[in-house]
């Protein structure tokens, strides 16, 4: 995939119109002059005119009654404002900028090995990526909602970037990070004045620094969940949720890799270059890389393809809903968990696999990918019983939780509690593991092999 440095952004004071034809559908979109809607953040109203029958697997908030179809990002009664709207809409965005970001920076490290990638205390490793996403998306959401709302969780920090000799590492998520906001109206975002300082990044950077708990509001970002895979060319997932007074209320969830054909998740370490060889640099036939996001009590997850290079995003950029599986039978479903042995017992969820019925071969797969995997119907089961010692934080499950629970699945505690996100970074009081599931059948299956399977396990 190429990337250009392009920005395609209309004048903020005409409107501008352009004609898009797919095999779908055609229609004109036509972008309205908005004044800002706060600090130097303008998200982009839209009105989408329909020249022919519109599938309906597409989704659309509004529908007109002379055929057309108006989308406004921000719904202005007080009903929607209660239902988080605004808030997911900006988190969407920010989510696609972010996987922009992370294919770029993706393609270099694939392409060569250099100061992107360092190693944590943990000798987990992380990225130019990581530190940038989480730049990115604390800028969009202190611009977009006002930073004196804005409490963010998220996985890194900048000791490592504050290091005397971390100035190269620094350098290139300084580049990185004004190379994507200097992109953001093709998502609708007005783009700073001026290139951010080294100093800004950093600040904006540290803003990340809430340590959660049972009350107030607060964001949870993972940058970049599964940064194993990442630098191997492999799955990974960038996720943001909103937590409310200990509940998550929404969640989104970006796999930049993530095929439309559910076999390629099969092919680990080796995905960047078989589709690599398989499409050209600038084709857009083959369309991977989606978004997925839910909003608590709705009921309803939805997906949206990644946009391309040079591409405008047009609310809801052909979002459709998506559901989880309606198998039932255990040996017809499939069962996800983690590729890291390190923090995860294979053997116990073999054998626990085998007492249920699971006769497929496990599909193990990096990041919060899994969970994307059984909201879109692709899996049935997840299951994670993490080693002595190990516990479980909040950002490497809350937009994935609350994915699958609107799509109409069930996460819970091996016990069959609901995981607690409101005693902070990590999920305290976790019941031996995870188990996700696209049923209630499933899930009680596995829950009662668990109860009988424990007591011989090595956990």
């Amino acid at each position: 995939m190429s990337f250009s440095n392009t920005i395609i952004s209309p004048p903020m004071f005409l409107p501008q119109t352009t004609r898009y034809n797919t095999h779908e559908f055609t229609f004109t979109h036509v972008v309205q002059p908005q004044p800002l809607v706060r600090g130097s953040c303008s998200i982009s109203r839209s009105r989408i005119c329909f020249l022919s029958k519109f599938d309906q697997t597409f989704s659309s908030p509004v529908m007109e009654e002379e055929g057309q179809k108006k989308l406004n990002l921000f719904s202005e009664s007080e009903e929607d404002e209660e239902g988080y709207s605004k808030e997911l809409d900006v988190a969407v965005r920010a989510v696609q900028m972010a996987c922009s970001l992370c294919q770029r920076v993706q393609d270099i490290l694939i392409s060569k090995t250099n100061h992107q990638v360092q190693s944590k205390d943990d000798n987990s490793p992380v990225t130019v990526a990581d530190w940038s996403v989480q730049a990115v998306v604390s800028w969009i959401l202190s611009e977009c909602l006002g930073s004196e709302n804005i409490s963010i969780v998220a996985e890194e920090d900048v000791h490592t970037l504050s290091k005397s000799n971390a100035s190269e590492l620094l350098e290139s998520v300084v580049n990185t990070v004004n190379e994507c906001l200097a992109d953001a109206p093709r998502f609708g975002v007005e783009k700073p004045k001026s290139s951010l300082t080294t100093s800004e990044v950093l600040e904006i950077i540290s803003r990340c620094n809430s340590t959660g708990g049972p009350s107030g509001r607060f964001w949870v970002l993972d940058p970049v969940d599964g940064t194993l895979g990442f630098v191997r060319g492999d799955q990974y997932a960038v996720a943001l949720a909103l937590i409310e007074n200990g509940e998550v209320v929404l969640g989104v969830l970006g796999c930049p890799n993530y095929p439309m054909r559910k076999e390629w998740l099969g092919y680990q370490h080796r995905y960047h270059r078989i589709v690599s060889k398989l499409t050209s640099p600038n084709s857009e036939s083959w369309n991977k890389g989606c978004v997925l996001y839910a909003k608590k009590g709705s009921g309803k997850a939805w997906m949206q393809p990644l946009i391309h290079v040079n591409k405008m995003f047009v609310w809801p950029n052909h979002a459709k809903q998506v559901f989880v599986s309606p198998i039932d039978n255990p040996a017809l479903a499939t069962f996800c968990e983690p590729v890291e042995k390190a923090n995860s017992s294979h053997s116990f969820t073999e054998g626990l696999a085998h007492s249920v019925g699971l006769r497929k071969q496990p599909l193990r797969v990096y990041s919060m990918v899994k969970y994307a995997a059984i909201g879109r119907g692709d899996a049935e089961v997840f299951m994670k019983f993490a080693r002595t010692g190990y516990k479980e934080k909040i950002w490497d499950h809350a937009a994935g939780v609350i994915i699958i629970q609107e799509a109409g699945g069930v996460v819970t505690d091996a016990g069959g509690s609901p995981l607690d996100f409101s005693k902070g970074v990590y999920l305290e009081g976790l019941d031996r593991g995870i188990i996700a599931c696209s049923g209630a059948s499933l899930h009680g299956k596995i829950i009662d092999a668990v109860d009988a399977s424990w007591g011989c396990s090595s956990l």
